[in-house]
């Protein structure tokens, strides 16, 4: 595999990471410490499983790790489907947001496809 910095899903991920901090500021206060620490938290493991797929020689334990970011994935879906329910964010921010979501999952899901075929 090559270097973490070429790899697509990573890319699209560190995009995913930055539109997630900037869109967490519209959050109200007394959610810094609840929703908006979920977010963050989830996003930044999900990417963390990528890096951890990157690096591993195994194509069992990388099929695991790109599993967990499939399901960190569909975490993030309903945490920031709850944030549009509760107002903290416009449709336009969530379906930007659900865009950047679907495009690294379906990036993962193409590599997890690709490991399950070897």
């Amino acid at each position: 595999m090559n270097d973490l910095e070429d790899l697509k899903v990573y890319q699209y991920y560190i995009d995913l990471l930055l539109y997630t901090y900037n869109i967490t500021l519209k959050f109200p206060d007394y959610e810094k410490f609840a929703l908006v620490s979920d977010i963050k938290n989830v996003t930044t493991s999900g990417l963390e499983c990528i890096i951890f797929a990157q690096k591993e020689f195994t194509t069992n334990k990388r099929v695991d790790y790109l599993n967990a970011n499939d399901s960190k994935l569909k975490l993030l879906k309903a945490l920031v489907r709850v944030s549009y329910k509760n107002k903290y964010i416009t449709s336009q921010n969530y379906g930007a947001w659900s865009r950047k979501i679907a495009k690294v999952s379906n990036l993962a899901n193409a590599w997890l496809k690709k490991c399950l075929k070897q």
